[in-house]
């Protein structure tokens, strides 16, 4: 018996991993967060398997779970939106089920920040402009943000940063990123990213707050922002430059005829 922990993806049925489907073709209890996942992807499970929804259901009932596919010896998929690495509230998950002598695998997934970017068909990385990327949110009732991880710290490096379920904060996570970033900074808030009610705003931290109304944009927002997003950061990477030589592609000297 074992449990798999399952990226869903930000969404659209069709962005789980193939391995991730395919385990939900073939176990026979699927735990899935109904507030998040959205029922289409229950489409890639078996006909007959059990699907619970936790969205109700505290950490002791879903352990409850556990224990009853463990007694019966069959696999369950744990289905987490996005990618279970961030935020995905696992690790407390993965304890009881080392406690109960229960294998566990855990199978990555499309996080919602990199479907954001897609969606506004940004790249968050541009040579001389930002080569880091910060993942990050603000403090919630469910868990708090440590203060050297607030968000006006980590807007001293000036780096793209992906904040999560920042709908309601949005006043005052502009004011924090202010604080570092200039107000021509491009800013992009995407709701839903890649479910049938996506939409998205782009516009610059001067600008956002006007431009937008808070009630639009509930906790299922992502907010990017950096001068990557820019359509003026034009600095070209070397990596496929014609004089660039690596191991795999050695640059052809021209010959010089006298």
């Amino acid at each position: 018996m074992k449990v798999y922990f399952i990226g869903a993806g930000p969404g659209a049925a069709d962005l789980i991993t193939l391995r991730g489907a395919n385990i939900l073709g073939r176990v026979n209890m699927v735990l899935y967060a109904g507030s998040l996942v959205p029922t289409a992807m229950l489409k890639h499970c078996k006909a007959d398997a059990e699907l619970i929804d936790t969205a109700e259901l505290d950490l002791e009932q879903q352990e409850a779970c556990y224990r009853r596919a463990q007694e019966g010896d069959y696999d369950v998929a744990r289905l987490h939106s996005g990618d279970p690495a961030i935020y995905g509230a696992t690790a407390e998950q993965m304890r009881r089920l080392e406690a109960l002598g229960i294998d566990y695998d855990i199978v990555p997934g499309v996080s919602s920040f990199s479907a954001a970017a897609a969606s506004i068909k940004a790249e968050l990385t541009k040579p001389e402009v930002s080569q880091s990327i910060i993942l990050t949110r603000v403090s919630g009732r469910a868990s708090a943000v440590p203060e050297l991880e607030s968000i006006a710290r980590l807007a001293e490096h000036q780096a793209t940063m992906c904040i999560f379920l920042s709908g309601p904060h949005l006043k005052k996570i502009v004011a924090d990123l202010q604080l570092h970033y200039p107000k021509d900074t491009p800013v992009a808030l995407v709701y839903r990213a890649t479910w049938p009610e996506e939409r998205s705003y782009q516009g610059t931290l001067g600008s956002v707050l006007e431009e937008t109304k808070k009630s639009e944009w509930n906790l299922t927002t992502m907010m990017l922002v950096g001068k990557a997003l820019g359509s003026d950061a034009q600095t070209e990477s070397s990596l496929y430059s014609k004089d660039f030589t690596h191991i795999f592609r050695v640059v052809k000297k021209e010959k010089i005829t006298t």
